[in-house]
């Protein structure tokens, strides 16, 4: 085992805890539990470098044990948050129950960002589990979440993963790990479900003025800030849910704990990108009827958002009645800006600037004989980016040439010129995407501890918008045996 005693002395790392600055009741704090044989697999130097987070002086070793969570810097006070979350629709208190928050770092340009170690033991929400987490599992956050930032969407990130040396059990045995990831926060729409259950409004008025504060400065200029937060979490993840479906993104277990605050994706477990154009994909194992499916992401995040509204209800000002009336229209407006935001991201995805009420039609056609085709969602629009016309089987059917000549003569009436619209398409559509058959590969042949897939994989993703005769095999569609049809929480 690698001991922390002769480091104990002479490591310091600076990091803030202004969250435990709140009520007690949001958070216990508590220190990782050691693990037995801790390997570094890997570390995101850029992203160090990135966020300033300057480990230069500290050996590979202690860099380990600090990822590991064997060696605390001093005067940092760890802590496990709480909060609940509506789960599948069931309303349940949960709690960090196998990540604890090291602190929070100082990016040189001054946002604060938390470093939280996931996997790295029980806490006091834990319900019984034993507080690890699998390689697997890590990797695979590692590889999603590193490649959601690549492509352009908000995102928790990845800083490193350690191997613990240690087993955990699930249905099989399973080499353990440890994932050091960092975050806007980690206030989520169930911190506030869960500081509302309380049933004091002090508590629910310290998280939301710290909230603001930390991610919200403008709303401190408003008067009634619980509604114009409100309204600023509405336009933020409805922006961030077409992020998602520009790219064939599922979540997979769009729960309310699993809504950052921040305006950031959180939480990889069953999560996957579409091959196959369906609207109805579904990928966890746990969905059996669709909750959380391709197309329904936008109706759950608008239900995520009415669950923090009730919460926010106590601190509105005025008449209840008046409040909830409120309320309810700012939430229903929900659908527009999203439904404009969808619109106008389609038309990239087209080369069109800017979408007329006549473009809808151009853009659900093709949604239409995609999804009637079975044709790839990634490589569809790829295929699109190039002046020819695509070729194939599936592109020499009439429906699409019909539909082809239409979108180009479509494409005539934009006012920058073709050279133009296809820029704009290279933009916001990806060359490749991190297919669901190659990250199985990749996780499968980490936990036999060939990493070569994993670094491999890595390095196709860092530049999704470059097209490359190198990136086909990432490209490829999978056959029918390599088809992933579930993926799984990992917990």
């Amino acid at each position: 085992m690698l001991s922390s005693q002769n480091y104990m002395t002479d490591f310091n790392f600076p990091l803030e805890g202004t969250y435990t600055e709140l009520p007690d009741v949001l958070f216990s704090k508590l220190s990782p539990t050691p693990v037995s044989q801790p390997k570094t697999i890997i570390f995101n130097q850029k992203l160090a470098d990135e966020i300033g987070f300057d480990l230069s002086g500290a050996s590979e070793e202690v860099r380990t044990l600090f990822f590991a969570g064997n060696l605390v810097p001093h005067g940092t006070a760890p802590f496990a948050q709480a909060y609940a979350g509506h789960q599948f629709g069931n309303f349940t208190v949960l709690g960090d129950g196998r990540a604890i928050v090291l602190g929070e770092h100082r990016t040189p340009s001054g946002n604060r960002i938390d470093l939280q170690l996931k996997g790295s033991g029980r806490t006091s929400y834990s319900r019984g589990g034993d507080g690890r987490a699998a390689l697997g599992p890590m990797l695979r956050e590692y590889i999603i979440s590193e490649a959601m930032h690549a492509l352009g969407i908000p995102t928790t990130r990845s800083l490193a993963v350690v191997s613990t040396g240690e087993t955990v059990y699930r249905e099989t045995e399973l080499p353990g790990a440890i994932l050091a990831r960092i975050a806007g926060s980690h206030i989520r729409v169930g911190t506030f479900e869960f500081a509302s259950l309380q049933g004091d409004k002090a508590v629910t008025q310290a998280l939301l003025d710290y909230l603001i504060d930390r991610h919200f400065p403008k709303i401190k200029e408003k008067e009634n800030q619980p509604f114009a937060l409100l309204e600023a979490v509405i336009h933020q993840q409805a922006e961030l849910i077409t992020h998602w479906m520009r790219v064939g993104f599922i979540h997979g277990v769009m729960n309310t704990d699993n809504m950052a605050l921040s305006g950031e994706t959180i939480d990889y477990g069953p999560c996957a990108f579409m091959d196959t154009f369906a609207p109805d994909t579904v990928f966890s194992s746990i969905d059996h009827k669709g909750r959380y499916a391709y197309a329904n992401q936008p109706y759950i995040a608008q239900w995520n958002l009415a669950r923090l509204a009730e919460s926010l209800l106590p601190l509105m000002d005025g008449k209840k009645e008046e409040i909830i009336t409120m309320a309810e229209e700012l939430l229903n407006s929900f659908e527009q800006i999203y439904k404009s935001k969808w619109l106008s991201m389609m038309g990239s995805k087209l080369g069109l600037s800017e979408v007329g009420k006549e473009d809808e039609k151009l853009i659900t056609d093709l949604l239409d004989w995609m999804h009637k085709n079975s044709a790839d969602f990634t490589n569809t629009f790829l295929n699109l980016c190039k002046e020819e016309i695509p070729e194939g089987v599936l592109y020499a059917s009439e429906d699409f040439q019909n539909w082809h000549s239409r979108w180009q003569n479509r494409l005539s009436k934009e006012e920058q010129g073709l050279e133009s619209s296809f820029a704009l398409m290279s933009l916001v559509n990806p060359a490749v995407i991190p297919r669901n058959h190659k990250v199985e590969e990749a996780l499968q042949a980490g936990e036999e501890g060939n990493f070569k897939p994993f670094h491999d994989l890595l390095n196709t993703l860092e530049k999704p918008y470059e097209d490359s005769d190198h990136l086909l095999p990432y490209q490829t569609p999978p056959e029918p045996g390599e088809k992933v049809l579930q993926t799984f929480c990992g917990t």
